[in-house]
């Protein structure tokens, strides 16, 4: 299974970790590490992500990485990674039609 990341996912990161590291240096770099090594196991392991509950849709499941949901849409042989968005936030459903 081949994992890849939308523009949109990689560039939520990069927020995420700059958000992280004006506080606290390590933790974002922390935090960044945890977050590689999980989706990493997508690879492996694509159906290892719980259902988005907001969605009810076998083919999108998310990944919880504190604070933040990493949302991928699994496919045959593909894994898209489509959003990482803050926990705290309220999830836009739309956004994945």
């Amino acid at each position: 299974m081949r994992v890849v990341w939308s523009s949109q996912a990689d560039e939520q990161v990069d927020s995420a970790v700059s958000f992280i590291a004006a506080d606290r240096p390590a933790a974002a770099r922390k935090w960044l590490v945890r977050l590689l090594d999980q989706v990493s196991s997508l690879e492996a392991f694509p159906d290892s992500g719980r259902v988005v509950p907001e969605l009810e849709r076998d083919d999108v499941r998310e990944l919880l990485v504190d604070p933040y949901r990493v949302v991928y849409r699994r496919g045959a042989n593909l894994v898209e990674i489509v959003t990482v968005w803050h926990a705290r936030r309220e999830f836009p459903v739309d956004s994945l039609d």
